[in-house]
């Protein structure tokens, strides 16, 4: 993501947008990240580059596991923020961080870079008009096998791994998008050899009646994607759900449109560009990403973990430094 990320970013220059400094655990790492990149500083320590002046903005692509723990310290040393989703590993960080970003007046946003993409905007132009009527169901998942070493943080608990917040996070935040906070939340999720879980189900039930049924997988293979169900029709959003490029509009009488949308270089720079805005803006957060439903999401999956008893090592922990 990282790297994703510095060419993106690199590709914004017209825009304003400058690719200071980049920080890794050695000085080498930095060093070699910012040959390749063009980047004219580097740092060998995190604190280095959340102390340096010059710098508006980081973008936090670490671990999961340590999310919490540098979006504090850039915060603490008054830096705005954009961090990698999953946000944190639980509610209670996400909680502290955002309090902490409020109190001093920081820009703060999950980098859920799918709601920023001109499918997703689209989609929410459709809804806004009423184009579905009331939705009542939504359906959406997939499933991948990994193709990496046991160490990789996606199959290491202690690094924030699994597939509910590696990949159901999309489906979830779509979902909230969508429809608001769950009710209730029904979930299953089955952990493999490594603790992490690799297998999710989940059901959301709403107020309204509305219902989410939501899975993900790494233990087979099905391209991600969704349909969203309402009294005057229906929407599909084109697999991968999390970069959709393709909607089709199925009207209650049967009428068919398919809607197709170009998507800039790797599509992350959207968010880019909303989160540039919104500094420039004075802003302290973006409505298409707003903390407030960060929070809710984080809270929504930590209910899903909790009825499997899975739980991440120093999830109680990480992020309690003090402002």
């Amino acid at each position: 993501m990282a790297a994703a990320m510095a060419v993106e970013l690199q590709n914004l220059r017209a825009q304003g947008i400058q690719l200071r400094a980049v920080a890794s655990r050695s000085a080498r790492a930095a060093t070699d990240f910012a040959s390749r990149h063009g980047i004219p500083s580097s740092y060998g320590a995190y604190p280095e580059l959340a102390e340096d002046p010059g710098i508006d903005i980081v973008y936090v692509a670490t671990p999961p596991s340590e999310h919490a723990d540098h979006m504090m310290l850039c915060l603490q040393n008054h830096k705005a923020v954009l961090c990698e989703k999953p946000f944190t590993l639980s509610a209670r960080q996400a909680r502290l961080v955002i309090e902490t970003a409020r109190a001093n007046k920081l820009f703060l946003m999950e980098a859920m870079w799918t709601r920023f993409l001109p499918a997703i905007t689209d989609l929410r132009g459709l809804i806004s008009r009423g184009t579905l009527g009331t939705i009542n169901l939504i359906i959406s998942g997939g499933a991948f096998v990994p193709d990496c070493p046991p160490s990789y943080y996606l199959l290491n608990a202690a690094l924030g791994g699994g597939a509910l917040l590696d990949a159901g996070v999309y489906l979830v935040s779509l979902s909230s998008m969508l429809l608001g906070a769950p009710s209730r939340v029904h979930a299953a999720l089955d952990l493999g050899s490594g603790g992490v879980d690799e297998q999710d189900a989940l059901m959301l039930e709403h107020d309204s009646g509305a219902k989410a049924l939501l899975y993900v997988s790494m233990r087979s293979r099905r391209a991600p994607d969704m349909e969203i169900v309402g009294t005057q029709g229906r929407i599909l959003v084109g697999a991968p759900v999390f970069k959709p490029s393709l909607l089709t509009l199925i009207t209650h009488c049967g009428s068919q449109e398919t809607r197709e949308f170009v998507i800039n270089g790797s599509g992350y720079g959207y968010q880019l560009l909303a989160a540039a805005d919104a500094l420039r803006n004075g802003q302290t957060e973006c409505a298409i990403m707003p903390l407030a439903e960060t929070l809710s999401i984080m809270e929504t999956l930590d209910e899903a973990r909790r009825q499997s008893g899975f739980r991440y090592p120093g999830e109680d922990t990480a992020g309690s430094a003090a402002v």
